[in-house]
C-alpha cells in the first residue's frame, strides 16, 4: 500500500508547540582506534571540521537552526576558492575563447583549456583531447547515444544495463533502442541489495549480443559500489563497449580511467564542489574519433561551404557553439581543491563517516535502510536512502527542515525503475561530503527521532 504525504508547512510560530531541546549526542561513534592506528587516521577524521570554513554558505541558520546540509548526492556546496575564479573570470578576463586575438580572449582560452587539462589529470586520461565538456553528465551520456550509439547499434544488438540506473542513463539508451531496434537488458539486484554480477555475467556470456554496458560506479540510492574494472574485463571479452555513470564516484575517490579500462565515463561539476552548468565526457581517442558530431554550429568545424562542412578533430568536435567557459574554469578550480586535500584522504575519511551513518541509523527502530551493510571488505558511499514504516519521506523531508534545518532529500532520486523493484514509490536520503562532521549526523539522527515520534504520536 502506497503512502500519501502530508506535505506540512509549518508556520514559525509553530516551533512553539514542539519541545525544542538540544539534540543529545548519539554516542555511537567511529570504530575504536587500535594501537597500531596511523596517525593519519587521526588526522582524517578531523577533515570535516577543517574544510568547512572553505564553504560560506554551511555557516547559516536555516528555520531559526543551524543548517546541517545533508543532501551531496544532489549537489555539492562550493568552496570560496570555486567562488572566486567565477568571479574574477568574469571580472577581469571575461571574453569567448579560441578565436580571438587578443589579450583576454587569449587568457580565457588559455584557462579553459588549462582546467580541460586538469580534468584529464584528475582522471588519468591519456590527454586532454579525451575530455569533451558538456553542460552535465545527462548530456554527455546522451552525446554518446546520439553519436556513438545511433551509428553502431543494430535490431537484435544488446544494451545491459541494471535496474539501479539514474534516469539519465536509462532514458537515452530507450530512445536509441526505439531508433534501432536494439534491446536494453536489465540486470537485477541479490538479497543483499547490490546489482547481481553473477546474471551480468551470464548475459554477457550467454549470446554475444551485447554492444554496450552501461553502468554507475556508486549506486545514488543504495550507497553500492560496482567493480568496475572487472565488468569491463567480461564486458570487452565479448566486443562490448562501457560506458560508467561516475557522479557518485569521481566526488568521492580516486577514479583511475586507465585502470578501469573504461571506454566512456561522465561526471558532472556540481557534484564535486564545482559550478552547475558544466560536466564531462572522457572517451578513449580513438573511439571518439570515430564518432559523428552531436551538435551542429561554430566552433566544431573546419570548413564550411554551402554544400556541406568538414568537422574539427574531439575534443572540439563535440563542443558547439560558445561553451561554458566560467563553469569550466570553476570546475578547474574545483578539481584543483580536491587535488589539494587528495581524494585517498577524503575516501578514508567518507568511508568513516558513511559508517557512522549507517549505525546510528540502524539504531532507530521501524527503519528500512536500501542497499549492502557495510563491512571490513565492503565499502558502503556516505549515503543512505531510507524509508520509516508508516511516515511518508516526505513528511520526514519537511519536518527536518522546517523544524531542525536538516536538509536531506525525499522522493525517487531519479530512479523510479529501482523503487518499483524494492516495493516503494519513495525514500528519504541521507548524503555526505567530506565537508560534513560526526556532529552533523548526531544532530540529524537526533532530529530524526524527533520527526518520527512527532508523526507516529498521531497514529
Amino acid at each position: 500500500m502506497e503512502l500519501e504525504a502530508m506535505v506540512l508547512k509549518f508556520p514559525l510560530s509553530f516551533k512553539r508547540l514542539i519541545p525544542k531541546t538540544p539534540p543529545s549526542p548519539i554516542r555511537l561513534g567511529f570504530r575504536k582506534l587500535s594501537a597500531s592506528s596511523s596517525p593519519t587516521t587521526l588526522q582524517s577524521a578531523l577533515l570535516g571540521h577543517s574544510t568547512r570554513p572553505d564553504f560560506p554558505i554551511l555557516d547559516q541558520t536555516v528555520n531559526a537552526s543551524k543548517l546541517v546540509y545533508l543532501d551531496n548526492a544532489a549537489t555539492s556546496q562550493k568552496p570560496t576558492s570555486v567562488l572566486n575564479a567565477l568571479q574574477t573570470y568574469y571580472q577581469t578576463y571575461n571574453s569567448n575563447v579560441h578565436r580571438g586575438i587578443h589579450w583576454l580572449s587569449a587568457k580565457a582560452t588559455d584557462e579553459y583549456e588549462l582546467a580541460r587539462q586538469k580534468v584529464a589529470n584528475f582522471v588519468n586520461s591519456t590527454g586532454s583531447g579525451e575530455i569533451v565538456f558538456t553542460r552535465n553528465a545527462t548530456e554527455a551520456i546522451n552525446l554518446v547515444a546520439y553519436s556513438w550509439g545511433l551509428d553502431n547499434l543494430r535490431a537484435g544488438d544488446e544494451i545491459v544495463l541494471t535496474v539501479a540506473e539514474h534516469h539519465s542513463v536509462i532514458v537515452p539508451w530507450q530512445i536509441v533502442a526505439q531508433k534501432t531496434g536494439s534491446v536494453l537488458k536489465f540486470v537485477s539486484l541479490t538479497e543483499k541489495q547490490v546489482p547481481n554480477l553473477e546474471e551480468l555475467k551470464e548475459i554477457l556470456n550467454s549470446r554475444q549480443k551485447t554492444k554496450l554496458v552501461v553502468i554507475h560506479h556508486v549506486s545514488n540510492v543504495l550507497g553500492s559500489v560496482l567493480p568496475v574494472e572487472e565488468i569491463v574485463g567480461w564486458a570487452h571479452d565479448v566486443g562490448a563497449k562501457v560506458l560508467v555513470d561516475a557522479c557518485q564516484s569521481v566526488p568521492h575517490m580516486e577514479v583511475d580511467v586507465k585502470t578501469l579500462g573504461v571506454d566512456f565515463l561522465v561526471a558532472s561539476s556540481h557534484k564535486m564542489c564545482g559550478p552547475t552548468g558544466v560536466g564531462f565526457l572522457y572517451g578513449k581517442s580513438e573511439v571518439l574519433g570515430s564518432m559523428r558530431p552531436f551538435l551542429g554550429g561554430g566552433e566544431m568545424i573546419v570548413d564550411v561551404f554551402l554544400e556541406h562542412s568538414t568537422y574539427a578533430e574531439p575534443p572540439s568536435r563535440f563542443e558547439a557553439g560558445t561553451p561554458a567557459i566560467g563553469e569550466a574554469i570553476g570546475l578547474g578550480a574545483a578539481v584543483d581543491y580536491l587535488s589539494g586535500i587528495g581524494m585517498k584522504s577524503i575516501h578514508k575519511y567518507e568511508t568513516e563517516l558513511a559508517n557512522y551513518l549507517y549505525e546510528s541509523l540502524c539504531s532507530i527502530s521501524k527503519i528500512e535502510i536500501y542497499g549492502p551493510k557495510p563491512s571490513e571488505t565492503l565499502f558502503r558511499a556516505a549515503l543512505c536512502s531510507f524509508n520509516v514504516n508508516n511516515v511518508h519521506p516526505t513528511d520526514i523531508a519537511t519536518f527536518l527542515d522546517q523544524q531542525y534545518g536538516v536538509a536531506i532529500r525525499s522522493g525517487h532520486h531519479c530512479a523510479q525503475p529501482l523503487h518499483r523493484y524494492l516495493g516503494v514509490s519513495s525514500s528519504a536520503r541521507a548524503s555526505l561530503y567530506f565537508y560534513n562532521t560526526k556532529e552533523d549526523v548526531d544532530t540529524f539522527i537526533a532530529a530524526l527521532k524527533e520527526t518520527i515520534s512527532f508523526f507516529t504520536s498521531f497514529q
